[in-house]
């Protein structure tokens, strides 16, 4: 895609002559080729899932299947190629960090609207990128709103371009859209406290947030970064609070040396470095690489500062909401959405 035209008429492509943009991308062409690669393995396994999931199955069945199919696609390597963190399957009022743990029943519904949200890396170099599933047609326009709202922040970004008028632009839109559900009509709200962010190899989270409403940071995007573009719309209050078992953990990109007096913590940090390193993980994922016992592990890493636990993120019950969510690479001679397909 192009870029914006700035506010000052200039579009973010004149400010190199094309032969000095087509130089700089060919520099950076290594690191394009490992983001699209992993965007492929992310498009064929979701619109494989698309064509498979139906309602009735439960949620872990749905996770295991997307997870096989992504681990065979993108070649996994120990940290050189994997997903990057857990399947996200957050439904209805829940809006994000929600996958399940070792025996939970959850049965996916009919009625639900779920966010599957997951991401893969080749060398760090991670896609992350999210759709809204449901089967009831009434949630349409909740979708719509979402999808919508998500292809304008798209559209907003840019080299030069400020954070916050990629929000304001996304709230526009979001909060243009009224959904009818069961009699009742309501506006659809952009979750104000959720929002996209930059991305950096092995660091999902690298720094730079994308607000999805207006205000927030006047700090502009720059060249060659990696961003998710992620928006999420609520029939609900439009804000989200941390509810229900965490299931989502990751290392601190900056921890130090912290020396840890349980043997059993200790342990657990080098299978987290071995098998995730700076990546998120889930407690499916640490049962499938063979730990047991690890819980009060566990607690004392997050005590220490050393692992962070995301739980889920919810608006009030009752409420719906939707996700969509791409990654794209601001080149110097164009922006690139990497994790486009042709289901969204």
């Amino acid at each position: 895609m192009e870029y914006p035209t700035l506010q000052d008429g200039r579009t973010a492509k004149e400010r190199f002559a094309s032969e000095e943009a087509r130089m700089l991308d060919r520099l950076h062409n290594d690191i394009y080729n490992e983001a699209r690669q992993a965007a492929e393995a992310h498009r064929q396994t979701r619109q494989y899932i698309q064509r498979w999931v139906k309602s009735g199955m439960t949620m872990i069945d749905i996770c295991e299947e997307l997870e096989k199919t992504s681990r065979a696609l993108i070649g996994e390597n120990g940290l050189k190629a994997r997903l990057a963190f857990p399947t996200g399957c957050s439904r209805n009022h829940c809006a994000a960090h929600y996958t399940p743990n070792a025996g939970d029943k959850t049965v996916l519904e009919y009625d639900d609207v779920t966010k599957i949200d997951f991401g893969t890396h080749i060398n760090g170099r991670i896609i992350d990128c999210a759709w809204t599933l449901s089967f009831n047609p009434k949630y349409d326009k909740l979708i719509e709103a979402v999808r919508d709202a998500t292809n304008t922040g798209i559209k907003a970004a840019g080299i030069d371009v400020q954070l916050c008028e990629v929000g304001a632009a996304v709230q526009e839109v979001m909060e243009s859209y009224e959904v009818e559900l069961d009699g009742k009509t309501y506006r659809v709200k952009s979750i104000r406290n959720l929002n996209g962010h930059s991305i950096s190899p092995y660091r999902i989270h690298a720094g730079k947030t994308v607000p999805i409403v207006k205000g927030g940071e006047a700090t502009v995007m720059e060249e060659n970064e990696f961003y998710a573009i992620e928006t999420f719309g609520s029939t609900g209050r439009g804000q989200v609070h941390n509810d229900m078992d965490v299931s989502h953990y990751m290392k601190n990109f900056d921890a130090g040396y912290i020396p840890l007096r349980l043997g059993s913590s200790r342990s657990l940090l080098n299978t987290i470095n071995t098998h995730f390193g700076t990546l998120a993980f889930c407690k499916r994922w640490l049962d499938r690489v063979g730990c047991t016992k690890y819980q009060m592990a566990l607690k004392y890493l997050c005590e220490k500062d050393i692992v962070e636990a995301y739980p889920p993120l919810c608006d009030i019950k009752g409420c719906y909401t939707a996700q969509f969510e791409h990654t794209i690479v601001l080149r110097p001679t164009c922006k690139e959405v990497i994790s486009r397909g042709t289901d969204y």
